[in-house]
């Protein structure tokens, strides 16, 4: 798809129908999957959202309908000071739009890229912070299945925010062992290559490899192949 074929189909004024609510486009913020993500504006009055924007030609089969549905309903659920805030979604004929809380220093990846490394008080700080939200997810019933820098945002106030939850799932019921292969290779955990059904602890090795990557600068089982970090993950080999 060229850039021009990309302007039309994101027009720069998004009305929402059903709140009479018309947004103004802003700058591009990058995309991943299947959505581009930009700051948009309310223009009744001038708050600043992040709009995740899907185009609907990308949501071809019935699954990836299914998976946006999904992804949808679980953060639609959500409300803690850690997890990104949900505001609302709509749609129009060619993009769904979801509008979610601005967090204007984007996320913990530009900081770890930046820095490099941590230092071991700051990382307390975070790590603390990513331990609440991902405590309430859990209290909730929903693993995230890909916690990973990329994916907890700050605010101006250095507040750390999960977002993203197009891989979450909810456990139904006690002792339910998903099985989808899902997650960032250097964040997944054994659990789920070896394909036997993962639950909650997916998340907690998650939170292992974060915690490594900002005190020492790279993920721990990170090497040029992926058969080789994946093998290395099964066995827990690290340094």
């Amino acid at each position: 798809m060229s850039r021009d074929d990309d302007i039309v189909q994101i027009p720069d004024i998004i009305h929402d129908v059903n709140t009479n609510i018309s947004y103004k486009k802003g700058r591009f913020f990058g995309k991943g999957g299947f959505a581009k993500c930009y700051e948009i504006t309310n223009m009744i009055n001038n708050h600043s959202f992040a709009g995740k924007i899907v185009s609907k030609k990308l949501m071809v089969k019935e699954n990836q309908k299914e998976k946006m549905t999904q992804e949808i309903q679980i953060h639609q659920s959500l409300r803690h000071k850690h997890v990104v805030g949900f505001y609302s979604f709509f749609e129009d004929n060619f993009n769904i739009y979801i509008v979610l809380e601005l967090c204007r220093k984007r996320s913990m990846m530009e900081l770890q890229k930046r820095r490099k490394i941590i230092t071991e008080p700051e990382t307390r700080f975070y790590m603390r912070q990513i331990l609440q939200g991902v405590s309430y997810l859990h209290q909730k019933r929903i693993i995230h299945r890909d916690l990973k820098l990329g994916n907890l945002f700050l605010n101006d106030e250095l507040q750390v925010k999960i977002g993203d939850f197009g891989l979450a799932a909810t456990i139904e019921y006690e002792g339910e062992r998903k099985k989808t292969l899902c997650g960032t290779p250097n964040y997944i955990a054994p659990e789920i290559l070896h394909k036997k059904g993962h639950s909650f602890e997916v998340d907690i090795w998650s939170l292992g490899c974060i915690m490594y990557t900002l005190l020492i600068g790279k993920p721990p089982f990170e090497t040029s192949s992926l058969k080789e970090t994946y093998s290395r993950i099964k066995k827990c080999e690290y340094k």
